[in-house]
Parts: C-alpha cells; sequence; structure tokens
C-alpha cells in the first residue's frame, strides 16, 4: 500500500495577496459609492459631517463620469431625491477594472490558473 503525501497550501502567493489587496481596495470604492447611492436618493442632508465626508471622497472618482447622463431629480416634501446615473456607471465600471487587473495579475503571475 502505497502513501500518497499531499502537499497543503499554508500561505497565499504573492500574486494571491495583490489580488486580494486589489479587490480590498476596489471593494471599498464600491461601498463608498453605494452610501453615495443611496444617500443621493434619500436626499440626506450636506448638513451632516458623515454625508459631507462621502461625497468629498467620491466626487473625485464620479468625476469622469458627470455628463453621460442628465440627473434627476424628484422634489418631496421635505427633501429632494437625486438620481445620479454617474454614481451607477461608476460602481459598474470600477467593478470591471477590478476584475480586469486580478486578471493581468493572474496572468503575469505565471501561476497555473485553475479553469473556469
Amino acid at each position: 500500500m502505497t502513501e500518497l503525501i499531499k502537499q497543503v497550501k499554508v500561505g497565499a502567493s504573492s500574486a494571491q495577496r495583490t489580488e486580494y489587496l486589489i479587490y480590498y481596495l476596489f471593494g471599498t470604492l464600491e461601498f463608498l459609492l453605494a452610501f453615495r447611492l443611496i444617500f443621493k436618493l434619500a436626499g440626506a442632508s450636506l448638513s451632516s459631517g458623515f454625508v459631507n465626508f462621502i461625497y468629498s471622497v467620491t466626487n473625485l472618482f464620479i468625476w469622469p463620469f458627470e455628463g453621460i447622463f442628465r440627473r434627476g431629480f424628484m422634489p418631496g416634501v421635505e427633501t429632494t431625491s437625486v438620481i445620479e446615473p454617474a454614481t451607477l456607471v461608476a460602481l459598474g465600471v470600477y467593478a470591471l477594472l477590478a476584475w480586469g487587473i486580478v486578471k493581468l495579475v493572474r496572468i503575469s503571475s505565471g501561476e497555473e490558473q485553475p479553469e473556469s
């Protein structure tokens, strides 16, 4: 009876750590953009420090997509909701960008890739 010894992988490779970092950074950006979208739709007050923080951090990432579609305004009794298509486009573009960068890291790493 022959014993088969399986190698157990203990840690992540350098390429995998890079992938995790890319997904973490882009995931954080997506999270902030989602907050922005919700705040705009809910008509959040600009007097809130947290709302101002989210808007100021995400403005740079929304800027390239401004003007593709017009914003929609829905006045309510107390607040005005803003439908900001630039945020929706940014969410999609940055998700695809993260996926593409990770694919490039996998290709350039030279490691054997699982079939998917």
